[in-house]
């Protein structure tokens, strides 16, 4: 599977497996969740998944939601970028839903602390605890 709009990496049949998951999934999932979904697809050990999200994680294909301990499918064509450094993204603390956002305006604002500070961002995640606009109504 070729996906020209993020890269041109042809994924395995397992990761390809992953990302239709993850795709498909209405939240995020984990890596136990992933593994009994897939069993009778070959996926044996949490072993074989935690490699193939560690790959698509490298390639931005998904992003890990840090205080969810789960994974969600890429939802914004920029992530491929080298210089992306920072990934936001708002759950609902009601339905569990989380979007990913983009933001230049946050993104200033942590090179500007990156230099004033003088350190080297390699990656950050921020994630915003929120109602969501279903649930909120």
């Amino acid at each position: 599977m070729k996906n020209n709009a993020k890269n041109t990496f042809e994924l395995t049949k397992k990761q390809s497996l992953v990302m239709n998951l993850l795709s498909e999934a209405k939240g995020p999932l984990s890596a136990y969740q992933i593994l009994y979904d897939l069993n009778d697809q070959g996926f044996r050990g949490p072993t074989q998944v935690y490699r193939v999200l560690e790959k698509l994680l490298e390639l931005r294909r998904v992003h890990r939601i840090e205080s969810m301990n789960a994974f969600v499918a890429c939802q914004q064509e920029k992530c491929h970028e080298k210089n992306k450094e920072v990934n936001l993204f708002t759950i609902c603390k009601i339905c569990g839903d989380v979007q990913e956002l983009l933001s230049n305006g946050l993104k200033n604002i942590v090179k500007s602390l990156s230099k004033d500070n003088n350190f080297l961002l390699k990656s950050s995640v921020l994630e915003l605890n929120v109602v969501c606009s279903k649930c909120k109504d």
